[in-house]
C-alpha cells in the first residue's frame, strides 16, 4: 500500500470517528439536562427576591418590529415586584428604627393596600420575625384575600373610600398601627415611604440595564405608589439620558395620565359623578390613583409620556398573550402590554422596549380574568387597539 493510499484510509477513518463522536454528543445533549449558572443555596426566602429573568415577548415583537421584553417580576417568591418594596421597607424599619423581628413576632407591620404589597409584606414578615396586619378594600379579589389568610396575616376589610375618609384602607392601616399595644406597631406607608422607590433604583433598574446590555430605548410601566416608575426611570435616565423614553401606562379612571399630559391630577369621571369605585374606576388592581404620592413625585420629572388604557383593551390583550405567548399575566401587566402597542409607532424599528410583568393572572381569576375568559381564543391585535 502506498503512502497516499494509507493517508486516504487514515483520513476516511478519522472522518467516520468524528461523525460518530458528533452524533454521540448530539444524542447526549438532547437527552440530558445541562445545568449551568446555578446560584448557590439562599439563606431564607428574602434572599430569593430580585434578579428576576427577562423574556422577549415574541408576538408583540413581531407585530411592532420592536424587541419587546418583559421583566418577570412575577418570578419573585411572593409573585410580584412588591417583594422588593416589602423587603426594603422591613430592612429600613430594622436598621433605621431599631425595630427587630423575633420568634414571638410581637412587633407588627401594618399596611393599607389594594394590590400585591400585602402578600409580599406577609411573606417577608414571616421570614424575618414580624407579624403582619393588612387593611384593604372589601372588593379586593378573593385570591389575594385567601393568600393573605393562608400566610397568617391579619386581614382588615374596609369599604372602598376616598383618601380623605378616615376609614379608607390606608388611613385604617395607620390608625391600627397607632393603637397597637402588644408590641411595636409600624405603618409601612408604601405610598410615601422612600424605601419604595430606592429599592427599584438600587436593584430593578440596574438589572434591566444589565440584562439588555445597556440598550434600553423605552421603559413602560403603570403607576400605583409610583415606586417602580421612580426608581427604574431615574436609574435609566442617569444611564441613557434622552436616549431612553419613559412612558406611564394608566388604566381608565386614574388621574396620572392627565397629570403627565396636562399637568392636572384629575379624571373626567369625577366630574360626571359616574365613578363605580371610590379609588379608581377600573377592574385593574394595584395601579392607578387620583392623588399625588411622594414616590410619584420622585418619578414625575423623568416621565416623557403617558398612555391611557381601557379595561376592555387590557382584558383582550391578557387573553391574547396567554394564547399566543403562554404568558398568563395579571391586569397591570396587560395595561403595560397595551401601552406598548399604542406607543410603538414613536420608536424606530429594532428598538428595545421593556415592560414590567407585575404579577400572574392567578391573582385575578375572580375579577379581571373572569372577564378575560370570555374573550375568543382567536383574538387579533387589531381587535384590541
Amino acid at each position: 500500500m502506498t503512502a497516499a493510499e494509507r493517508w486516504k484510509d487514515y483520513a476516511c477513518a478519522t472522518s467516520i470517528l468524528v461523525a460518530l463522536t458528533s452524533v454521540y454528543y448530539a444524542y447526549k445533549v438532547k437527552n440530558t439536562t445541562s445545568l449551568t449558572h446555578l446560584s448557590p443555596p439562599k439563606d431564607g426566602v428574602e434572599d430569593l427576591i430580585g434578579n428576576t429573568p427577562m423574556v422577549r415577548i415574541k408576538s408583540l415583537s413581531d407585530a411592532t418590529g420592536l424587541n419587546v421584553y418583559a421583566k418577570m417580576e412575577l418570578n419573585n417568591p411572593g409573585g410580584s415586584a412588591k417583594d422588593r418594596v416589602a423587603l426594603n421597607i422591613i430592612r429600613t424599619i430594622s436598621s433605621e428604627q431599631g425595630i427587630e423581628g423575633s420568634l414571638d413576632k410581637k412587633n407588627r407591620v401594618f399596611e393599607g393596600t389594594s394590590g400585591s404589597t400585602g402578600i409580599s409584606l406577609a411573606i417577608c414578615c414571616n421570614s424575618l420575625g414580624y407579624s403582619c396586619h393588612i387593611s384593604l378594600p372589601d372588593d379586593t379579589s378573593q385570591e389575594k384575600l385567601s393568600l393573605l389568610t393562608a400566610l397568617g396575616a391579619i386581614v382588615n376589610k374596609v369599604k372602598p373610600a376616598s383618601i380623605v375618609d378616615p376609614n379608607q384602607y390606608v388611613n385604617a392601616a395607620r390608625s391600627c398601627a397607632e393603637s397597637y399595644t402588644d408590641g411595636t406597631g409600624v405603618f409601612a406607608d408604601q405610598f410615601e415611604n422612600e424605601a419604595n422607590w430606592k429599592c427599584h433604583y438600587e436593584t430593578t433598574g440596574p438589572e434591566i440595564y444589565q440584562q439588555l446590555d445597556g440598550k434600553v430605548d423605552a421603559f413602560i410601566t403603570g403607576c400605583g405608589t409610583g415606586g417602580t416608575m421612580a426608581g427604574v426611570s431615574r436609574y435609566l435616565k442617569e444611564k441613557r439620558g434622552d436616549q431612553v423614553r419613559i412612558v406611564l401606562a394608566d388604566p381608565q379612571g386614574s388621574g396620572f395620565y392627565n397629570r403627565i399630559k396636562y399637568g392636572v391630577m384629575y379624571d373626567k369621571v369625577e366630574k360626571e359623578g359616574t365613578r363605580r369605585r371610590h379609588q379608581v374606576d377600573t377592574l385593574v388592581e394595584g395601579i392607578g390613583l387620583n392623588r399625588i404620592t411622594k414616590n410619584f413625585l420622585k418619578a414625575e420629572e423623568y416621565i416623557d409620556d403617558s398612555i391611557r388604557v381601557t379595561d376592555e383593551e387590557a382584558i383582550k390583550i391578557a387573553k391574547y398573550l396567554c394564547v399566543n405567548d403562554g404568558l398568563f399575566v395579571g391586569a397591570s401587566t396587560a395595561i403595560n402590554a397595551v401601552a406598548v402597542l399604542k406607543y410603538a409607532e414613536n420608536l424606530p424599528k429594532g428598538s428595545n422596549i421593556c415592560i414590567i410583568a407585575c404579577d400572574s393572572g392567578s391573582r385575578h381569576l375572580s375579577k379581571f380574568w373572569k372577564e378575560a375568559l370570555e374573550v375568543d381564543n382567536n383574538i387579533l391585535l387589531e381587535d384590541i387597539v
